[in-house]
């Protein structure tokens, strides 16, 4: 993301960044490899917003996106959240995340939480 996207639309936080924000990481493994990291931060009672899911390149096509994604919901529905967000580019790079979110029923949505407009980047919401 920090190569593809210049500094003021690059919204991906450091893993010590999201848990000072109250998000929980989550990792997806295959074996003892870790292959996906996401976490979940809360925004507002009841709303949560994904935040830096990515998978790893040979992992991708293999059902490791999805498995993580409904872990990553799931988590959101026993943290008692009823709506989840996310933001992620609009890059070529990112077309199949968001295909998948797509397919996971998340719509286009304005921006969120400190989130301003910006041109490189999609909101997307999702209720639960």
């Amino acid at each position: 993301m920090r190569d593809t996207s210049p500094p003021e639309s690059c919204h991906v936080m450091e893993a010590s960044e999201l848990t000072a924000a109250g998000a929980t990481l989550y990792s997806l493994s295959d074996g003892d490899e870790v292959i996906g990291i996401g976490a979940l931060k809360p925004l507002d009672p009841g709303v949560g917003e994904l935040k830096s899911m990515h998978v790893a390149a040979e992992a991708r096509g293999k059902g490791a996106s999805k498995a993580l994604l409904d872990a990553l919901l799931e988590a959101a529905r026993a943290e008692g959240m009823h709506r989840v967000n996310l933001e992620t580019g609009v890059e070529d790079v990112f077309a199949a995340a968001r295909g998948l979110y797509l397919r996971y029923g998340f719509e286009e949505c304005p921006p969120f939480g400190d989130y301003g407009e910006d041109p490189l980047s999609v909101f997307m919401t999702k209720a639960l």
